[in-house]
């Protein structure tokens, strides 16, 4: 690492995906991060699904899409469930084999609206009293004038300490339900994606539409579509796949024959039904719009899963070792079962900003990261330099000292690689550069041994680094890279779960092996990071890595506080 030829390869795969102002991470429910609005499904015009209220679709799925050309429609998605239960797609199953819905539960829910007329003004979801099997089933399902209810404790054997929601979100609206506010819990979805399932193989055909594929629910005795919020989505697996969006796209492209009821992570205790008539999706619109003025400029979020995530372990540490870019944006930083914005958009991901588009350029990729090999020789040449000499002398190295030293192991370089050298494959041919090649390279780490001590000095006013420490090397970039590409390829579906973790795993040794401290490792990912993007701006790649590194540094829940280094 320490001996550069001086030779500056091409950079590769040089973007890191996680900028999602700039990246194919797409919106959820508000402005994208760091610019404004952009709809992670394609929209379509919502006029259409204004006129006329919902029918029974009978379960033929619905297709959403803008419709740049004409095609049959597909086939349904293939049935995640072919025992005939009446799980919804995708529906995450206990480790048994059963469903949620299937455990000890509570069946009342958000009880189901009585038939009244259509409102002209919609306000938030109302939750009748819980009414009786027989009863409920005598009361025709259609539409009712939402209105605020006194606060209702739900029925049934779920309870706070039984069920232990998987996120934030979900135990939002579980607080919400219990509480009987439903538009807090309308409120809590227009904040966050709502997943909803798609056949991998019609998605792979038609990539730029949706279908909506309902389910019988025996509860609303109706067609329902099931979405689902992040945290109770299943381990990603062949088929099916997801899709994300916000609560206001739902909204605008709710047609006239997609099903008469939405199903908010339906069997679980924070599970609700919603009608979707044109009066009722108003509402959600109205929700929506609120969220996305309301929302805060995009910030660093320190997210986890509290069930179904490593909170300590081998494979924390190796997520943690990407939670620089989990907090910056805002995803779980322990989903290991990942599926980012959902297949598409993962993709997406990787295609633009890695160009990869299949298994094969998923594992290449990944395999240089975890090699070190994606960071410039340059940089690793010249703090090689510099930690030879901190050895050496046993403290700080002099700026002066560490810019001769380098240049006379340029010029050493040089002329090894003008000698022809015997190895066992025969005789190498020498490869003389000029002397002018020479002194273009010197002056090119000079000025690199300028950016990187000014970065530094910027890192100790800033809290990064403490005083009279440096940085030792910027491997840390692709490792905290490595350990995200595990994720994105689990989402993309370019490998499988247990290959996803096993590449986490390595990233978290391969840190462990060359960094001392959790501080240590932060601060050489953010110099790699900012001595390709930055530019000495100090600008947004520079400050929300700072915002980053303190959320993970001080915050109680951060991994960083709680998971020792070694």
């Amino acid at each position: 690492m320490g001996l550069w030829n001086g030779e500056e390869p091409a950079k590769q795969g040089g973007t890191e995906s996680e900028r999602t102002a700039d990246g194919p991470v797409r919106s959820v429910g508000g402005p994208a991060r760091g610019v404004g609005e952009r709809e992670t499904l394609p929209a379509r015009d919502a006029s259409a699904a204004e006129a006329d209220p919902p029918t029974d679709t009978g379960g033929t799925p619905s297709r959403h899409a803008p419709a740049p050309r004409p095609a049959a429609d597909p086939a349904p998605p293939t049935d995640p469930h072919p025992t005939g239960d009446p799980a919804p797609p995708g529906a995450p199953r206990l480790p048994d084999g059963r469903q949620p819905s299937d455990a000890p539960t509570a069946t009342d829910g958000p009880s189901l609206p009585r038939d009244d007329a259509r409102q002209a003004q919609p306000q938030a979801l109302e939750q009748p009293q819980p009414q009786p099997q027989a009863q409920a089933q005598a009361q025709p399902h259609a539409q009712s004038q939402p209105q605020m209810t006194a606060e209702s404790q739900p029925r049934g054997e779920w309870r706070s300490s039984a069920w232990q929601p998987p996120s934030a979100v979900e135990q939002e609206l579980y607080d919400a339900k219990t509480r009987g506010d439903w538009a807090r819990y309308v409120t809590a979805l227009a904040h966050t994606p709502l997943f909803v399932a798609d056949s991998r193989e019609r998605v792979d055909a038609h990539p730029d539409t949706v279908v909506f594929t309902p389910y019988r629910d025996p509860r609303t005795r109706t067609d329902c579509l099931a979405v689902y919020t992040e945290g109770m989505l299943p381990a990603p697996a062949e088929d099916p796949v997801f899709h994300s969006g916000s609560l206001g796209w739902y909204a605008r492209v709710w047609g006239p024959k997609d099903p008469p009821w939405l199903a908010v992570n339906p069997g679980s205790p924070c599970e609700a039904y919603f009608p979707t008539t044109p009066s009722h999706r108003a509402v959600w619109q109205q929700h929506a719009d609120r969220a996305a003025a309301t929302d805060a400029p995009p910030h660093p979020q320190l997210r986890a899963l509290i069930v179904g995530g490593p909170l300590r372990g081998p494979v924390a540490h190796g997520l943690a070792c990407g939670a620089l870019l989990s907090v910056n944006n805002a995803e779980l930083w322990n989903a290991m079962a990942y599926h980012g914005g959902g297949y598409t958009a993962e993709r997406d991901r990787l295609s633009e900003w890695w160009g990869i588009t299949s298994r094969a350029d998923w594992q290449r990729t990944l395999e240089l990261l975890l090699r070190a090999e994606m960071t410039s020789p340059v940089w690793e040449f010249t703090l090689g330099i510099r930690r030879s000499l901190a050895l050496d002398f046993a403290g700080a190295v002099d700026v002066d000292h560490w810019r001769q030293v380098a240049e006379r192991a340029l010029w050493h370089n040089a002329a090894e690689a003008a000698e022809p050298r015997i190895t066992p494959d025969g005789v190498t041919v020498a490869q003389p550069r000029s002397d002018a090649e020479v002194r273009s390279q010197v002056a090119g780490v000079r000025r690199l041994i300028g950016r990187i001590t000014r970065y530094e000095a910027r890192f100790r006013a800033d809290g990064l680094l403490a005083d009279g420490r440096f940085v030792r090397s910027v491997e840390a970039w692709d490792y905290g890279r490595a350990s995200c590409m595990a994720r994105w390829g689990l989402g993309a579906r370019y490998c499988t779960l247990s290959e996803a973790e096993q590449a986490v795993l390595r990233a978290g040794r391969l840190s462990q092996a060359n960094y001392r401290s959790w501080a240590d490792f932060s601060a050489a990912y953010i110099l790699g990071r900012c001595l390709h993007f930055d530019e000495e701006e100090f600008g947004d790649w520079y400050e929300e890595m700072v915002a980053a590194h303190r959320l993970l540094m001080s915050d109680p829940g951060s991994p960083w506080r709680n998971l020792p280094w070694k």
